[in-house]
């Protein structure tokens, strides 16, 4: 059996709608948002984001672990670009100093300077609303589609029933998974394992942990195999698929569909004309 994602049904903005309107405005939020590095594009974005996550009824013990992850991830790599510069330069090509800060350490002698820039700030800026936006739409989507719709949204979309099916097993995979190594770390500590006390080396950390690895890979092999003989004995993939449940599209999610082209279409237009470009006001550069 399967394992899904913590799904439940909520009032929220996502459930309001099609799963697979929803499926064609995220398609467009991100399409879109990857367009712009101008930070007043991206607050848009970034408010849409923020209001769907605020308003997704899924609460913070629930998704903590992600959250926080991608918190970490953000300010990590956005501190990182802000230090160094490095993936920036092809945005702009002058940099208007804000101040210069010399470190109070040495390294053989050399004393390292903070130099600190009007765009390094707004471009760790812009990282932060733009990684943030595709984040947390992302996230929400497991929590927030019914897992036994996955085939159905997919096939919904216009994909063959393989992809679709295909694409139903990638979504469970990673629930499933964590429950199997869950499942085997608790039998090895039942057993005597004690996992607290692995140290060295990353080499033999990774040796060490080979009574958690070999078990887990082992069983998502023999489940895969499972999974395959079932279809072939279904002769799943000789005809035409049909499905129990069915989905149906409202009047609001035409809207909403018709409302994510035409976003993407003037995000396009825009894109063509070199608005949404990497932006730093004027009056502080001057």
């Amino acid at each position: 059996m399967l394992v899904t994602w913590r799904y439940q049904e909520r009032k929220s903005i996502i459930q309001y709608f099609d799963p697979r309107a929803w499926i064609i405005f995220y398609i467009c939020f991100i399409a879109s948002t990857v367009f712009f590095w101008d930070l007043r594009f991206l607050s848009f974005f970034f408010f849409v984001a923020l209001l769907v996550a605020i308003t997704s009824g899924i609460r913070w013990k629930e998704m903590r672990r992600g959250w926080l992850f991608i918190g970490a991830f953000i300010i990590f790599f956005s501190l990182l670009t802000f230090l160094t510069g490095r993936g920036s330069m092809e945005l702009y090509t002058t940099e208007h100093l804000i101040r210069n800060i010399n470190l109070p350490f040495s390294v053989f002698g050399w004393q390292p300077m903070l130099k600190i820039t009007w765009e390094k700030t707004f471009y760790a800026f812009s990282m932060i609303l733009r990684v943030f936006s595709l984040a947390s739409m992302t996230i929400l989507l497991p929590y927030s589609l019914d897992p036994a719709l996955y085939g159905i949204i997919f096939k919904g979309l216009g994909l063959p029933d393989k992809f679709a099916y295909g694409m139903d097993l990638t979504m469970r995979f990673i629930p499933t998974f964590g429950r199997d190594f869950q499942l085997t770390m608790d039998a090895q500590k039942a057993r005597g394992y004690e996992l607290e006390k692995i140290n060295g080396g990353l080499f033999k950390q990774v040796r060490k942990l080979a009574p958690l690895m070999v078990p887990v890979t082992i069983h998502a092999i023999a489940g895969s195999e499972d999974i395959i003989d079932a279809m072939d004995l279904r002769a799943f993939g000789i005809g035409i698929r049909t499905w129990i449940q069915e989905l149906h599209y409202h009047k609001r999610d035409y809207w909403l569909i018709a409302f994510s082209i035409l976003m993407l279409l003037l995000v396009i237009a825009l894109s063509l004309f070199g608005i949404g470009k990497f932006w730093v006001p004027a009056s502080l550069i001057v």
